[in-house]
């Protein structure tokens, strides 16, 4: 009985990892099957013709379609749309055929009910030892989440390319208040201007003007605030109509920007001070000499280009005159000129100096003063329309090296009928 016991108790002992073994490999097997059957993605097997041979629950839950209801009667392509199916056959198919392996393909999957599945598809041709394909593999991810996100993101891009477009009509509705619809005609003078917008994004801080004051007298101005949009903008409309305003109570070039400077400085003082450069012209025809003479204020702004009728050219100097709106008691330069027949006086604001060119090798150089000059000596002598003209088609190659707006004003005093014709 002992023996009998022992025998058992060896059995026992003997057999013990065995069935745990074989326990263990039926729970692996239980395992892998369940991982296939409702892994988070879905695996579908068909035949080299498409036809399906084996799918998972994953998939059919996704579809709503019964296990029978697709092997053995239907075609992978047969759950595609008609755009997705064609797809297939003229691109999925071919390129499958002749790689082995297509991967991260968006396609649309028809569902029981007639409703479409956005999913990505990744297939793979199975061969056998002896190179031959023997079946198609294919993986089959969910991309709802994926084409909803992808949807809000085009609704959002829409929406900012809208907004952009308003923000861009504002801005170039505003930019137009800042500026003078057209220029006045001045009897014996020809006027031409131009506005050179850097970025239709932001309102600049360039203006200009010119207006009758008393009888036989033109105001001008052209100046450049610093800064861009709504916040510059309210200086340039302040500061256009307060020279406009100055210029009436007193023309006097100096007393206009001093009126400027006084009101700049009133009213943007503190942690957000606000300032711009301005030249002031008081233009009068000179009866005795003929032509024009025209008083210059500056504060703080480039130097004026004068082109004479003899084909000089030359910079007119207003030393020391400092930036409008920065201290209560600002330094104004001016300078008194004549005009005579065939001469042409630029006024610009420093966008056209500061732009960038492309003159040395892999970098960029700043246009600068000098250059300027060099383009008024080739240029003179000139008109106003042609002066504009030339700056225009200067800007037009520097390309995106004008980082700022950029005003220009010309004057030109036309020769009599007779000379031109010599």
């Amino acid at each position: 009985m002992c023996k009998t016991n022992g025998e058992g108790q060896e059995g026992r002992e003997g057999g013990g990892p065995v069935d745990e073994q074989a326990q263990f490999s039926a729970l692996l097997e239980d395992s892998a099957e369940d991982l296939y059957e409702h892994a988070p993605c879905g695996y579908l097997s068909t035949q080299l013709d498409g036809r399906i041979a084996k799918v998972n629950t994953t998939l059919l839950d996704w579809l709503g379609y019964q296990r029978d209801d697709l092997v053995g009667r239907k075609h992978f392509s047969d759950l595609l749309t008609v755009g997705g199916r064609l797809y297939h056959e003229t691109h999925f198919g071919p390129l499958l055929r002749m790689q082995g392996e297509i991967s991260g393909i968006a396609l649309e999957l028809k569902t029981a009910d007639g409703t479409r599945l956005p999913v990505l598809v990744t297939s793979t041709v199975k061969t056998g030892s002896d190179g031959q394909p023997l079946l198609i593999r294919t993986t089959v991810f969910d991309a709802r989440d994926r084409r909803a996100y992808e949807t809000e993101l085009l609704r959002a891009r829409r929406e900012a390319d809208l907004e952009r477009d308003r923000l861009q009509v504002l801005a170039t509705t505003l930019q137009k208040t800042l500026l003078p619809p057209a220029l006045v005609n001045v009897p014996g003078l020809d006027v031409s201007a131009y506005y050179h917008i850097a970025s239709v994004d932001e309102v600049g801080g360039d203006f200009y003007d010119l207006f009758p004051l008393a009888a036989g007298t033109w105001g001008l101005f052209l100046g450049d605030v610093c800064g861009k949009g709504a916040a510059a903008a309210a200086v340039t409309s302040l500061a256009r109509y307060t020279l406009r305003a100055a210029a009436v109570y007193d023309p006097a070039p100096a007393a206009v920007l001093g009126n400027l400077n006084t009101v700049l400085n009133h009213e943007y003082q503190g942690t957000d001070p606000r300032f711009c450069t301005v030249v002031f012209g008081l233009l009068t025809p000179d009866e005795d000499r003929g032509g024009f003479r025209i008083t210059l204020a500056s504060g703080g702004h480039p130097p004026a280009l004068l082109m004479r009728a003899d084909g000089t050219a030359d910079f007119l100097p207003t030393p020391g005159g400092q930036l409008i709106g920065v201290l209560p008691d600002a330094h104004i330069a001016t300078t008194t000129v004549h005009l005579v027949p065939g001469d042409t006086l630029l006024l610009h604001t420093d966008g056209l100096t500061e732009a960038h060119t492309h003159a040395v090798p892999g970098g960029k150089q700043r246009y600068g003063d000098d250059a300027l000059l060099d383009f008024g000596r080739q240029l003179a002598p000139t008109t106003a329309p042609d002066t504009i003209h030339a700056v225009r088609d200067l800007l037009d190659t520097f390309g995106t090296g004008v980082d700022d707006d950029t005003a220009v004003l010309a004057i030109h005093v036309p020769r009599p009928p007779s000379e031109e014709q010599q």
